[in-house]
């Protein structure tokens, strides 16, 4: 979703990185670190591949604060988009290497996993970005088992409102499947070895 003018937290934090404030470069680990770890480690399913991925990630933020484009979208979707880009590149390689070493597996086999691992990314992506009230119904409705009555209870809405925020965030979850898988580099050359 394209915004005309991003949050001012988004604006200032650009700024404050451009201008090499490692302060500032402190402030966005903290906010966004355990998003990057947890898309990496979904993607990757190792901890040691996602810290790698997770130090990469916040490298190329800090090296180059100015591709963050406010028209794309908020901060926390780019920072999904480069962890989810970065994490499905080191997948594609660790499996290569691994088919080059021992010679199991197929080339169709690596992109099945590799398109297992984005959609799967790429779902939790959209749920942790999409709006609070919409994440809370399908967290409340699939997470914690509540028919659309007792997600309307919960949240103190009616129930026409929950089955419109169900409906929304469920359609918002189907594009992780149908979207064409993205190339494992972002603009910039972001995918090569940092």
């Amino acid at each position: 979703m394209a915004m005309e003018t991003p949050p001012r937290w988004d604006r200032k934090m650009q700024q404050r990185l451009a201008a090499g404030e490692a302060a500032a470069l402190g402030e966005f680990y903290d906010r966004f670190a355990s998003l990057v770890h947890s898309l990496a480690h979904r993607v990757l399913d190792d901890d040691a591949a996602a810290d790698q991925v997770t130090r990469e990630v916040f490298g190329y933020i800090w090296e180059n604060p100015d591709d963050y484009d406010p028209k794309q979208g908020n901060m926390r979707s780019w920072v999904a988009r480069l962890t989810q880009r970065q994490a499905v590149h080191r997948l594609r390689q660790a499996e290569a290497k691994a088919y080059a070493e021992t010679g199991q597996g197929s080339a169709e086999e690596l992109e099945q996993k590799v398109r297992r691992a984005h959609v799967a990314a790429r779902a939790e992506h959209i749920v942790t970005s999409m709006p609070a009230p919409l994440r809370a119904a399908l967290e409340l409705a699939y997470f914690q088992r509540r028919d659309y009555r007792q997600t309307a209870a919960d949240l103190g809405v009616t129930e026409d409102e929950a089955r419109r925020r169900l409906r929304l965030g469920l359609q918002l979850l189907s594009s992780a499947n149908t979207r064409p898988l993205e190339g494992s580099s972002p603009p910039g050359g972001y995918g090569r070895t940092l």
